[in-house]
């Protein structure tokens, strides 16, 4: 594997529980975005979707220990030349990921392997608006009930589809699941040993079955690119944030 000018090694934390880490995980190939690359290297105000994402999690404020990116190993030169070209010094390890989501969520754990305690954080490279209120509160929350994920209600009408038709859902008790998604380390570790869910939706999915899922107001902000229309909303949200007119 190719040496990462931002990555940086560190010692092993003191095991205790208020330690925060953090798995990015970068997975896609941008195929829905008829992007020429995949979208978490995609521009978005002069920076790669990813790096974006990394910052937020690098922030004092919120007081992240150590973070762990996953890619396709085919993406790692790729990383590794965008780190140059924006002089990123942002301490974090880089990890190939695997066939899955699951896979890659579990490649990113093993590099934490030397850690005994703390709260993790799952979070999607491709959803860089997340605030540090959010990240914030997700992991605090996750510290007192061991699990802990940002959600949002909808706003449309929802229904369910039916053999026969279609059904009108209650969307009050709906809610719609972001990431960052935050668990005790242990518990995490515990999830990932089971085998791999046929109907894997997201961490949660994996750990609901050991322990409940609190649940945190997210942040309608907080969007996951994944169409070009997402990236033009992501780019006008952004320029806001900055005061960019």
């Amino acid at each position: 594997m190719p040496a990462f000018p931002a990555s940086v090694p560190s010692e092993p934390t003191a095991p205790h529980s208020n330690s925060r880490f953090a798995i990015l995980v970068a997975g896609g190939s941008g195929t829905r975005m008829g992007a020429d690359r995949p979208k978490q290297f995609l521009n978005l105000l002069g920076e790669p979707v990813l790096l974006h994402t990394l910052r937020r999690f690098a922030e004092a404020a919120v007081r992240v220990e150590k973070c762990v990116v996953v890619l396709p190993a085919e993406q790692l030169e790729t990383w590794q030349q965008l780190c140059h070209e924006h002089n990123v010094t942002i301490p974090h390890a880089v990890v190939v990921g695997g066939e899955t989501r699951w896979a890659s969520v579990r490649n990113g754990l093993a590099q934490l392997a030397q850690e005994t305690a703390g709260i993790v954080a799952v979070h999607d490279g491709v959803r860089p608006l997340v605030s540090a209120a959010v990240i914030e509160q997700t992991y605090a929350a996750a510290a007192t009930h061991g699990a802990a994920v940002a959600a949002v209600a909808p706003k449309d009408s929802v229904r369910g589809l039916a053999q026969q038709g279609s059904y009108a859902m209650d969307r009050a008790r709906l809610r719609l699941v972001q990431t960052p998604q935050c668990f005790e380390l242990d518990l995490l570790r515990r999830a990932y040993r089971l085998p791999e869910l046929p109907a894997f939706t997201d961490d949660a999915s994996v750990v609901e079955d050991l322990q409940p899922i609190y649940m945190v107001p997210g942040d309608y902000r907080n969007l996951k690119i994944t169409t070009p229309e997402d990236l033009i909303v992501a780019e006008a949200l952004l320029r806001a944030e900055r005061g960019i007119i």
